[in-house]
């Protein structure tokens, strides 16, 4: 159960409620993040525009990439919500179960090609408080990404740990979007 939760009844702006008609046509229900976000509605509505941008169709980083990066990250900050919904995304862009399945173990899994690792250990290095790229890593990335798609990458990676962060703090339970939701009656386990 969440840390924090928004009252059925809560009164938000017409603006935001705007977003929520999105939600609710494009992923049938709004999302609770929204819900509690939405409860300040300014800073809800500038991460709407922002995460809007970084999922752009003309973004340097193809939808899959973006998808695979947001549920890494989602999964070395154990967002479950986030890792629900963007599992979903990333199912919905094409890549493969058998590969999705395999994202915690990129590197040794030969499913993924040497742009998608390249992202990956970036999206690991910036996420884990224990690493920082190095020089290395960035001569890695330019094989791939030239530095207008590495600042856009560390854009998306960044958004992803405040999303997943904020999230997982308030213990924002999956909405079966790819998992199991947790039945709001069951003890926790």
């Amino acid at each position: 159960m969440s840390a924090i939760t928004t009252p059925t009844d809560y009164r938000f702006p017409w603006y935001v409620r705007l977003f929520f008609w999105n939600q609710r046509r494009r992923y049938g229900q709004v999302l609770e993040p929204a819900r509690l976000w939405g409860r300040t509605p300014r800073v809800f509505c500038s991460l709407a525009l922002l995460y809007g941008a970084l999922d752009r169709r003309s973004s340097p980083l193809e939808p899959a990439l973006r998808s695979l990066v947001t549920v890494r990250v989602s999964q070395i900050n154990w967002c479950r919500f986030c890792v629900d919904i963007n599992s979903a995304t990333v199912l919905k862009r094409g890549v493969e179960r058998e590969k999705f399945d395999k994202l915690t173990e990129f590197r040794e899994s030969g499913l993924f090609s040497a742009r998608e690792q390249a992202a990956l250990v970036y999206a690991e290095a910036v996420t884990c408080s224990d690493q920082q790229p190095g020089e290395n890593l960035f001569t890695a990335l330019r094989r791939y990404f030239d530095d207008d798609a590495i600042i856009e990458l560390t854009g998306l990676i960044a958004f992803q740990n405040m999303s997943s962060k904020f999230n997982a703090a308030l213990g924002v339970e999956p909405q079966g979007f790819c998992l199991p939701a947790k039945n709001k009656n069951s003890d926790g386990g």
